[in-house]
Formats: C-alpha cells, structure tokens, sequence
C-alpha cells in the first residue's frame, strides 16, 4: 500500500516547486575500460565524434556523410546484426536540424547501441538497407513523416500516408488537428470538391464534442428532436424510469413487495 500523503491545503502547495517541471537528464556514464563498449570504440575509431553509456547501452554521435561506414563496422566487426528501430526527432526551431538515430542490437553479447547524428533541412542521408533489410520500412516511414530524403533507397516513397498528401505529420510545425488540406482530403478524393458544401470538413479530433451536436449524441434529461436547432438552448425534460429495469437512485425506490 503506498504511503498516505496528507491532503490539507493542497492547492496551497504547489507538486513542484517550478512553475513547468523538466525531468532530469539521464546520467551519462563513461565507457569503461576493457568492456565490450570500448571494444567497439576501438574497432570505429576516429568515427566516433562523442561517445558515453546511457541506461545500459552505448550512444555514439557520427558525422551523417559516415553513416554506412560506421553501421558496416557495427555489423561485420562488432556483431550488430540487427537495427531494430531508426528515425528521426525534429529539432529544427531550436537548431535548424534533424536528430538521427540508429538502433541496433547485439544479439549474442545482448548488447544495444544508439548512432546518433544530425542532418540539416533540405540534406539527405544515406540509405543502409544494403546492410539491414529492416531499415527499409523504416526509411520509407522517416521520409514520409519527416520528409527526409534518403539516398539509394530501393522505393522511397509514403508507406503510411497517401502517395498525393501535402505535408510530413510528425513535424514540430504540422498541425495536430491537421491543415486545410487534411480536413478536405476524403472529402475531394472521394466525392469531388463540388461536394464541399454538402458535406463539410472532416472532423479530425475524434474527442471533439460539438455542445450543439443534435444528431450523434444522446441528452438524457435535454432530448430533441434529431438534427434540431438548440442554438437558442432546450428545455430541461423529466426523466422517466422503468419500473422494471431501471431504478431512480436518487430517490427512495419501492420496495420489492409493492411492487409485486
């Protein structure tokens, strides 16, 4: 059982004593010496720009022009035969680049390593599906939400987005409802933009509830008719409860032998 935290005034103090809590950096820990992660800092050599070990696994940081290099060294010489997840972080209002990242697996030491680099907007990196046939999927994915061009990709194209989609989803600046391209997508594939005004724009919020919304949602106490206008409000109706099925709680119910 956790412990009872009294809850006295507890708007009075504050959870955290900044006003926005940032959780605090993983430590970083120093490769030791004569393990398996310095083996591998040996054998990639001046490849490695910075290096530290984070919960357990290696991180290097690389130049993006040395990423085949650095992956064919991981994998031939040092067992990493399996890149189990590569993709990107959009750091572009902050420093005009994209973080690239490489994970790969060790599956006879059960040792992980993370390639890190970074590439600028508009510069493309290449690919290493030559090396890891995972990486392929992963690439198309990156491309399609980042936008980020890759080189020597057998297909690069959408793989979870419409080939005709204007926009990359997992930029920082798309919006999260969408744009006025996605709220109109279906809508002009389907029946043609001739049928806008019949239709109207895709709700892309699925938690979105419109207070004014008559047809898709029931109003227990507040019924009306379907697809009625309650832009001047509706009227409060008495709610009726079966004598049989439901039971009003919030009075005193008859007893089993009344109702008999």
């Amino acid at each position: 059982m956790r412990k009872y935290v009294p809850k006295d005034n507890v708007q009075g103090k504050s959870y955290y004593t900044d006003r926005y809590w940032v959780a605090p950096r993983v430590p970083r820990m120093e490769v030791e010496a004569d393990s398996h992660f310095a083996d591998v800092l040996k054998a990639l050599g001046k490849l490695s720009k910075e290096s530290y070990v984070e919960i357990g696994q290696l991180v290097v940081h690389i130049d993006a022009t040395t990423n085949v290099e650095v992956m064919t060294v991981l994998k031939e010489t040092c067992g990493y035969t399996q890149c189990s997840e590569q993709s990107a972080v959009d750091y572009l209002a902050k420093d005009g680049e994209f973080e690239l990242f490489y994970q790969l697996l060790n599956i006879t030491e059960a040792k992980r390593v993370r390639v890190v680099c970074r590439i600028k907007k508009g510069e493309a990196i290449e690919s290493i599906t030559s090396l890891y046939h995972s990486a392929n999927f992963a690439e198309r994915e990156m491309f399609d939400m980042f936008g980020i061009k890759v080189n020597n990709h057998p297909f690069l194209k959408r793989i979870l987005m419409p080939d005709d989609w204007e926009g990359h989803p997992l930029l920082k600046t798309y919006p999260m409802i969408g744009d006025e391209f996605a709220s109109w997508y279906e809508v002009d594939k389907i029946f043609g933009k001739e049928y806008r005004d019949v239709i109207g724009p895709e709700n892309r919020d699925p938690a979105r509830i419109d207070r004014y919304d008559t047809k898709r949602f029931s109003r227990v106490g507040y019924e009306v008719p379907f697809d009625a206008d309650i832009s001047d409000g509706e009227k409060e109706q008495a709610i009726e409860y079966s004598e049989t099925l439901l039971v009003d709680y919030t009075t005193s119910s008859k007893t089993l032998d009344e109702r008999r």
